[in-house]
């Protein structure tokens, strides 16, 4: 069996991390199982689906790197034999009318003439007597008149499928096991709404087997679903795909993912600099594991390794300090032209660095690779090479130019720099201590005035090897334009 696995996001709203993930474990298991992994559009929500979120699923998959082999393309071509890949598309093509036909030819689906106002009416008689709602199928018993006179009032009937009213339906998920729903429990689902679009239960499973679909992976909010999909599968004659479905993804607090608690968009995180290596890295341990719990993985590795055993039933929980740790191991892992490639969509959109010498720029860049936690840190961390003069923190004038010694020390080490006959790394930091020794001074005493003097803040790169890249000019000129600084802040 060649295995056929499918992302059906409904665009309408961004690809949200939940949605990521099902797409990632779908694009998983297809690469190791040597399957197909599609992409199709379940647009038939008429008033929430929009072009700008099919244009954001578009850019979502592309950013995070994962290639679909057939379905829906952002040029609004198909990419394989099984299309159209929007389920619009395929409404308005009378693929689903068919088999709602059939349905209702065979008695195993009815019209049903309810408005929302009676069925509304009937959710809240059923609260009011601490019962479920379960919509009582009264529209089966209607006779040809009766539905002729509603119909003459002009009410438009949805299709609903006519659940089993004994029994149970039984089937064995790939991570759960086998679950069994009572049928008394379930509902007569409507499978078309009166607009003659289709409901998601329905659509998803005629598409789902005209597809070739083999397996299902998808979030476990979608249990309650799959009793009702699998008697659609039986009244039509079609076996259904194996089952999968995937823990939900929690906030660190325990409840569902929000604002609250983790932006739950992917293009957020794009924007705020993280590497798509790094969300499919992070994304593949919300819900499934290695047996030794691998944490880091190389490019390749996740395709090998990944198998559906190692899901998990229990919720994940989405952490945002794991995953600035793993982007900053990332980026630690990068080449310099890897780091440097991925930097300049922030550089350039902060207007840093603009006509700098791409050699000096790399090297600027590099300098605190070990620091970086996101791509967004960059600019700033390295804006104070390329101004005319840094900006400085307040805390670092208050902490470090108070210091009764702040003006001593810029003024005496402005002369020495002005004057070292080599100004690299090691001969800038042995001058500075020899000067704190002749005059009896700490080595931080010297080095923190210089460092605020040059870049206007406490904390950076290594020091003399800052100062080196930024050249003797403008290291003395900023040392010597502090000093009155210093004297201000002393009075």
């Amino acid at each position: 069996m060649t295995v056929r696995v499918r992302f059906a996001p409904s665009p309408t709203g961004n690809l949200h991390i939940g949605g990521a993930r099902t797409a990632l474990f779908n694009w998983l298991f297809a690469r190791k199982m040597k399957g197909t992994f599609m992409l199709r559009i379940e647009d038939t929500d008429e008033l929430r689906s929009t072009a700008e979120s099919v244009k954001a699923i578009f850019e979502g998959m592309k950013w995070m790197g994962l290639d679909w082999d057939e379905g829906a393309m952002p040029d609004g071509t198909d990419k394989g034999s099984y299309g159209p890949y929007f389920q619009a598309v395929r409404a308005h093509n009378g693929v689903y009318k068919k088999y709602a036909d059939q349905l209702i030819a065979e008695g195993k689906a009815y019209h049903c003439y309810c408005t929302p106002q009676e069925l509304d009416a009937e959710r809240k008689r059923a609260d009011l007597e601490k019962r479920p709602y379960r919509y009582d199928g009264r529209c089966r018993r209607l006779t040809a008149e009766q539905k002729k006179a509603l119909e003459a009032e002009g009410r438009r009937p949805v299709v609903r499928f006519h659940i089993p009213e004994e029994g149970t339906t039984e089937f064995h998920d790939l991570i759960r096991g086998d679950l069994k729903f009572e049928n008394k429990l379930l509902y007569d689902l409507v499978i078309v709404k009166a607009s003659g679009f289709p409901t998601y239960n329905f659509a998803c499973v005629i598409d789902d087997h005209l597809m070739d679909i083999t397996h299902v992976i998808r979030g476990d909010d979608h249990i309650s679903n799959t009793p009702m999909q699998i008697n659609i599968y039986k009244a039509l004659g079609w076996k259904h795909p194996e089952m999968a479905h995937l823990s939900m993804i929690h906030g660190q607090d325990g409840t569902k993912l929000s604002k609250r608690n983790g932006d739950v968009a992917v293009g957020d995180y794009a924007s705020k600099g993280l590497l798509p290596q790094v969300m499919r890295n992070y994304l593949a341990l919300l819900g499934w594991s290695t047996s030794d719990s691998q944490q880091i993985f190389a490019k390749g590795e996740l395709e090998e390794k990944f198998d559906i055993s190692g899901c998990q039933r229990n919720p994940a929980k989405f952490d945002l300090v794991k995953l600035s740790w793993m982007n900053g191991e990332y980026l630690r892992a990068m080449s310099p032209k890897e780091l440097v490639e991925a930097a300049m969509p922030f550089i350039k959109a902060a207007h840093v660095a603009e006509g700098a010498d791409p050699a000096f720029l790399e090297k600027v860049i590099c300098l605190e690779q070990e620091k970086y936690k996101l791509l967004t840190e960059i600019p700033h961390l390295i804006e104070f090479f390329f101004t005319d003069k840094p900006v400085f923190d307040q805390k670092a004038l208050d902490k470090v130019f108070k210091k009764p010694e702040a003006r001593r020390v810029l003024e005496g080490m402005a002369k020495v720099y002005e004057t070292i006959p080599s100004f690299t790394e090691a001969e800038l930091e042995k001058a500075a201590r020899e000067f704190a020794a002749a005059n009896t001074l700490k080595a931080g005493q010297i080095f923190h005035p210089v460092r605020v003097a040059v870049s206007g803040r406490t904390e950076g790169p290594t020091l003399f090897r800052m100062l080196e890249y930024m050249g003797r000019e403008k290291v003395v000129a900023r040392m010597r334009a502090a000093v009155p600084m210093c004297a201000e802040a002393a009075v």
